[in-house]
């Protein structure tokens, strides 16, 4: 990660952590903050580098940048839980509902969700009301039943199908699951700003493939201790990914391909998108 990166990371990280201060101290807002904790903050960053993009301070942009990272801690939470992933392990630490229990863990990812649409809706966030609402309505379409659940209701599924899934059906579960969220984060900027998203979208899209396809190279190739998290889960499942379809090297060589097409996409910007082409290098080259 960048200087830059790094410092956009600390600042969401501090948002948060200044929003959940007045929240009290209960074991729900404890579990809350130990969800929150952590992670690159890459769906952030592309809030924060969209909103630069377009003029919109950066005080503005982190009510939605901090909405996105309590989205996505919120999915973690239960993806996590006994009844989907049974992971014991997330980010080198306890998954909540082993560090509480599943309780906690399902009330937490409860709390962060509706937390989430409180920080994208937040009047210090976007200037207009007009943009505020469409921050909400936005990021509930992408988590929801059309995005982000959809594709995890499909990863589910699919652990059960009778055949594999194809790549045309990977890619289609994977843009829920994985690319929903992606492309709101890198969206969000422009919408702030009143200008087309659709450049970013472009980019998003193409990023958020890439990102999922370096998980599964990171679930073949990597380690447990570096990833944070249990390795070649998936292979021993037996599930269909990038991978078992295309192999690793051609996985690899499309992660790569996408972030050609990904920065491709940021051509309107120029070099004032130039930390957003290395955010999408970056994302191939991570081990976690």
């Amino acid at each position: 990660m960048t200087t830059q990166g790094a410092g956009q990371a600390a600042r969401v990280h501090a948002h948060l952590d200044s929003v959940l201060e007045a929240f009290g101290d209960t074991p729900v807002v404890a579990a809350m903050r130990y969800a929150v904790a952590g992670g690159k903050r890459i769906r952030a960053r592309l809030v924060l580098e969209g909103a630069r993009l377009h003029g919109v301070p950066e005080a503005r942009a982190l009510w939605p940048a901090a909405a996105i990272e309590a989205m996505h801690a919120y999915s973690l939470v239960h993806d996590d839980l006994p009844c989907m992933d049974d992971d014991d392990l997330r980010r080198g630490q306890p998954t909540l509902h082993v560090k509480w229990d599943e309780a906690t863990a399902v009330l937490a990812g409860d709390a962060l969700q509706s937390l989430a649409f409180e920080l994208a809706a937040h009047p210090d966030g976007a200037q207009t009301a007009q943009a505020r609402a469409d921050l909400a309505l936005s990021l509930a379409r992408a988590a929801g039943g059309q995005g982000m659940v959809l594709g995890q209701a499909l990863d589910i599924a699919a652990e059960t199908a009778r055949s594999a899934l194809t790549l045309d059906e990977i890619t289609r579960l994977q843009a829920g699951k994985t690319g929903a969220l992606i492309e709101w984060a890198a969206c969000a900027g422009p919408r702030m700003g009143g200008a087309d998203p659709a450049p970013l979208a472009a980019y998003a899209q193409a990023l958020g493939l890439a990102f999922q396809i370096q998980d599964d190279v990171i679930d073949v190739t990597g380690d447990a201790n570096a990833a944070g998290k249990a390795v070649g889960k998936d292979a021993a499942a037996g599930k269909a990914t990038f991978v078992s379809l295309l192999g690793l090297d051609a996985a690899r060589a499309r992660a790569q391909a996408l972030v050609e097409t990904a920065c491709d996409a940021l051509s309107p910007y120029a070099e004032d998108a130039d930390s957003l082409r290395a955010l999408a290098r970056f994302v191939i080259s991570r081990h976690s």
